[in-house]
């Protein structure tokens, strides 16, 4: 049974994250330049497991809750969204009419950690996902039961990071190539755009409600 258990934490987590985000992106960026890309999954990982931590442990009933932390959540995320989106397409814009030679830039650490917080705490869906939904499932378990679920969560992430990260590194020859790139760039700012509306549709349901 908590083999069980562990495994419902780890799918959920793996569905919740798979899809292209602001997290995935931006490590698939990095990933393709060989650029900290390790450290960017490390930190994903680490943040993940923060507020997978705090849904599981109660913090679902709080956000869910609260029609202005819902609010300012929301309209943070959709600017957040709509301006992430805006600078792939100007990414992808640059690209155009480029040659098969790398474009490669560059980030340092620092800049890759500040980065990392404002892709994972300035987006809503990173708390909808990882403290409403996933926190949500999970907090209907007690005792042993709730450890393994937040085990399995948690371990959902690692997994998913580390191989998005190895992948986009190990595939970088192909997928930095200028015109791979900015269909990868497109693709992103049209799934940001799209993540924005759906937040904006979101909060139309609850104000109207």
């Amino acid at each position: 049974m908590s083999l069980l258990i562990l495994a419902k934490g780890f799918t959920l987590t793996l569905s919740m994250i798979a899809p292209i985000g602001t997290q995935n992106s931006m490590l698939l960026t990095q990933g393709i330049s060989k650029n900290h890309h390790k450290t960017t999954a490390a930190l994903f990982m680490l943040y993940d497991a923060i507020l997978i931590s705090i849904g599981v442990l109660g913090g679902s009933l709080i956000l869910s809750s609260s029609d202005t932390l819902f609010t300012l959540l929301t309209w943070g995320g959709i600017l957040f969204l709509t301006g992430y989106g805006l600078l792939s397409m100007k990414s992808a814009i640059k690209q155009t009419g480029a040659t098969d030679d790398y474009i490669v830039n560059k980030k340092s650490v620092k800049l890759v950690i500040v980065t990392s917080l404002a892709v994972t705490f300035l987006n809503p869906h990173a708390y909808i996902d990882t403290v409403m939904v996933i926190g949500s499932v999970g907090g209907q378990y007690t005792g042993d039961a709730k450890v393994y679920f937040l085990i399995g969560a948690i371990l959902g992430s690692v997994v998913w990071f580390s191989c998005l990260a190895t992948g986009a590194a190990k595939l970088s020859s192909y997928l930095g190539r200028p015109k791979v790139k900015r269909v990868i760039d497109i693709a992103i700012a049209l799934v940001m755009w799209v993540i924005a509306w759906s937040l904006y549709s979101a909060w139309l349901i609850r104000a109207a409600s």
